[in-house]
């Protein structure tokens, strides 16, 4: 399986990344990320240093605190959050556990939750997954992504031929999960929507 660690040969770039990418509601002040990644304070300080200079992050000074955040208007911000999301927390947790839950041909989170951000109503789907599922496998992943979230996961399973029935005749429920930006943790984003 291809890692970030292909891409980028720092761990500790690596690391920061995943910290904030993994929670974008989250600010981070240095000795919290040096706390969260277990690395060395100046290495920490150097990757935050070149991360905002890359445009990837922003700084404000609070107090005697220097806080960081992501920059959502940075222009691989999509791409970074879809790596990053497949290999953290529940993205993370699906793909290892592939051959358990079945065989997938899709799994995608909504913008939304793969942002951290609220669902505007309660019938807004956070995850569709398609393909021949063992509902109790992936039902249980989506427990312990739960209880540390602290809020309900909505989420859809189809078999592949439901998705491809109801995809042909335009059903409406599905054609809302669709039309809403996304990140695919499994298959192809073309092919789920062509």
């Amino acid at each position: 399986m291809a890692t970030l660690e292909d891409i980028i040969t720092s761990k500790v770039r690596i690391k920061v990344i995943e910290l904030f990418f993994s929670d974008l509601t989250e600010m981070y002040h240095v000795r919290g990320i040096v706390r969260a990644t277990k690395e060395e304070i100046n290495a920490v300080r150097r990757e935050l240093e070149r991360l905002e200079k890359a445009g990837i992050l922003k700084n404000e000074k609070r107090g005697n605190r220097l806080y960081y955040w992501v920059r959502d208007d940075y222009e691989f911000f999509g791409e970074l959050l879809a790596m990053v999301s497949k290999r953290t927390g529940l993205g993370a947790e699906i793909i290892s556990n592939k051959n358990k839950i079945g065989k997938l041909n899709y799994v995608m989170f909504s913008g939304k939750f793969a942002r951290r951000k609220e669902r505007k109503k309660e019938d807004e789907v956070d995850i569709l997954v398609v393909g021949d599922i063992v509902l109790p496998e992936l039902a249980n992943l989506i427990r312990v992504e739960e209880s540390k979230r602290g809020e309900e996961i909505n989420y859809t399973v189809m078999s592949r031929e439901e998705y491809d029935f109801r995809k042909k005749r335009r059903d409406p429920f599905l054609l809302g999960i669709l039309s809403g930006s996304r990140v695919m943790i499994v298959g192809d984003e073309e092919l789920l929507v062509s």
